[in-house]
């Protein structure tokens, strides 16, 4: 019985001194492996969200008519009115799905140019610190390719035109946000806002799980965290 107990405390001790934390990475490591986390999460989002889909069979990130529009839009459904409702939310849906994989490239490469100094700030921040500077550093240049394929997708479809007639009246009496006063501003920062939100949930998934990182370094990183 001494024997086990004391080889067990043998083995504890034994897990206790090789175990890292992020002290002891080097900042070439922490860097690398926060990189490999983020590129892995920013792919996960854009393959989840820009396929058919995408964003009209999620929950999290449907696209559907916002403010009091969206409350009028409810109640003509419910009146068996809503046929050119669901015509118009099914295309912002598809427009932010055709939109989404645009932003891979954008996102891979502010990854690339992230410094070791954001690295360390990022991996002791929470758990979307990470989304947070991607946000921040790629959010204007990702709004800038989605905004022509949006609106190229919701010209296609005439009630949108009726959108922003109608909407640009709301948001001049305040009934919705300026930035809803057209359907291709909308439907762009609601799918940045999808996007953005995806790729939160996949960091925030690595860091309470590192082995379901995909590279070495990436678990080894966010398992000294």
């Amino acid at each position: 019985m001494f024997r086990l107990t004391a080889l067990a405390a043998g083995l504890l001790l034994s897990a206790s001194a090789f175990a890292l934390s992020l002290s002891d990475l080097s900042q070439t490591d922490a860097s690398g492996g926060l990189k490999d986390a983020l590129t892995q999460g920013a792919q996960v989002a854009v393959k989840q969200l820009g396929k058919p889909g995408g964003f009209s069979n999620n929950e999290e990130v449907r696209i559907e008519l916002p403010g009091k529009l969206g409350k009028a839009a409810q109640t003509m459904k419910m009146m068996g009115m809503g046929a050119q409702v669901e015509e118009l939310e099914e295309s912002m849906n598809k427009a932010a799905e055709a939109a989404v994989p645009q932003a891979q490239a954008i996102l891979v490469d502010a990854v690339k140019k992230m410094t070791v100094s954001d690295a360390k700030a990022i991996l002791a921040g929470g758990d979307d610190s990470a989304t947070q500077y991607l946000n921040k550093s790629s959010r204007e240049q990702i709004r800038a390719k989605f905004l022509p394929i949006v609106k190229q997708a919701t010209d296609k479809v005439g009630v949108a035109k009726q959108y922003n007639s109608f909407a640009g009246q709301a948001a001049a009496l305040g009934v919705v946000d300026a930035k809803s006063a057209n359907v291709e501003n909308y439907v762009t920062e609601q799918a940045l806002d999808g996007l953005f939100k995806m790729i939160a949930e996949q960091e925030a998934s690595i860091r309470q799980n590192p082995a379901g990182a995909a590279t070495s370094l990436a678990k080894k990183v966010f398992g000294a965290l």
